[in-house]
């Protein structure tokens, strides 16, 4: 599949690796362009509202984090080695729906379901090409330590609560085989929103475990994570105090209370009153490396509200910024190094009943092929409590299945 799916422009690979987790479909995968729109101006959501209507299909797409420059009326003017434009969906010319069971092919114009299926089943696995990739990183420890205690005067002043602070580790000379490593990352670290995504010489090999956004007829749901700790090889017994030890982390805690908060303030501006809720709270769930504290949030959405409108309430993620949204946002421009581009923006796809389902782009290796340009980010909620160094050490945690994948 994914050696087929490369050959085109346009290739968005979702794999759920069969976790129970509000699944749509165990895999799913747009192939070529049928039709497209890319961000080119500040009528983002009238033109976006316009190709939707235009197109009653299967969309499959991104939205980069800096996407809020719009949105907020912000701006970002650090260093991106990866370049993936602020907003791209497509109407692909090939659908792939693929269970345990099936294979659903889907085509649009001159292709045929059956020659595809076997251009595919005859397809070698290609060797993979390695060479040793000796990551940077943006900041020392030093320079890390200082600047969280720079984020933490700000909240100290009451500037905000909590805020998503990230950092870049990269290479501009990697040259690697997007699929084999891709294939590898998802043997390591199989989450249920993994994706392999593809835009010209753009590629992202992503193993998230978290979702931004699912729409099912008129319910939405958001599920973010906020609070961490690793999962080391042990028994159940031991395995559950594990578990139990970041579920009642004082700091914890007061990460996924405060972005809970946020979210069902954002759900608030598109759902019917009284309807928005928390399904799950604070509840610990394992995944191959780490534990994640994840909280489920849902309401009923008004009867006129647009996708377009949907994403100016919530995107960017509060996972992801801090609260308040804005502010933190503001900060975090002030103190990272490197623009985030796609990493902590979304990938998905709109059914063509309009029901949809998006990740958050955490785990990920982001790729330019024509640059060499090889990028993976991580971040950690930055709170009055933070311990910095504690705070670096998780970061080097949630980037270790992408450094193996690279080996």
């Amino acid at each position: 599949m994914l050696n087929f799916g490369i050959k085109f422009g346009n290739f968005c690979f979702l794999d759920n690796h069969e976790y129970e987790f509000n699944k749509s479909y165990e895999c799913i995968a747009g192939v070529g362009s049928f039709d497209s729109i890319t961000f080119t101006s500040k009528n983002f959501l009238s033109q976006l509202e316009l190709f939707r209507g235009r197109n009653c299909d299967w969309i499959f797409g991104h939205i980069s984090y800096d996407l809020k420059n719009e949105i907020e009326d912000l701006s970002s003017a650090n260093f991106d080695g990866i370049r993936f434009p602020e907003l791209h969906f497509f109407v692909p010319e090939i659908v792939f729906i693929i269970s345990k069971k099936d294979v659903s092919i889907g085509v649009m114009g001159n292709n045929n379901a059956t020659e595809i299926f076997d251009e595919i089943n005859a397809i070698e696995n290609t060797v993979a090409t390695s060479q040793k990739i000796k990551l940077q990183n943006r900041f020392s420890q030093t320079e890390y330590v200082e600047t969280v205690g720079k984020i933490q005067d700000h909240i100290r002043r009451g500037d905000c609560y909590e805020l998503c602070f990230c950092q870049e580790f990269f290479s501009d000379n990697a040259a690697i085989n997007p699929v084999h490593v891709f294939e590898k990352l998802s043997t390591l670290s199989p989450n249920p929103f993994s994706a392999f995504y593809k835009l010209e010489e753009n590629y992202l090999l992503c193993a998230s475990p978290e979702r931004f956004l699912k729409k099912m007829g008129k319910k939405i749901i958001s599920q973010p994570i906020k609070g961490t700790s690793t999962r080391k090889k042990l028994s159940r017994l031991l395995e559950g105090k594990e578990k139990n030890s970041l579920l009642n982390n004082e700091k914890e805690r007061a990460e996924n209370i405060m972005i809970v908060d946020l979210v069902r303030n954002d759900l608030s501006k598109i759902c019917t009153e009284g309807s928005v809720l928390v399904e799950e709270y604070l509840k610990v769930y394992s995944f191959p490396d780490l534990h994640q504290m994840i909280s489920t949030i849902s309401g009923n959405l008004n009867d006129t509200v647009s996708f377009a409108e949907i994403i100016s309430a919530t995107f960017p993620m509060g996972s992801m910024t801090g609260a308040p949204k804005k502010r933190a946002m503001q900060l975090i421009e002030k103190f990272e190094r490197t623009k985030r581009g796609l990493f902590s923006g979304t990938v998905g796809y709109i059914n063509p009943e309009g029901d949809f389902d998006f990740n958050v782009v955490i785990r990920s290796l982001l790729y330019n092929s024509e640059k060499k340009y090889l990028s993976i980010q991580a971040g950690s909620a930055i709170t009055f409590k933070s311990k910095p160094e504690k705070e670096f050490e998780e970061c080097n945690i949630k980037i270790a299945s992408m450094m193996r994948a690279l080996e």
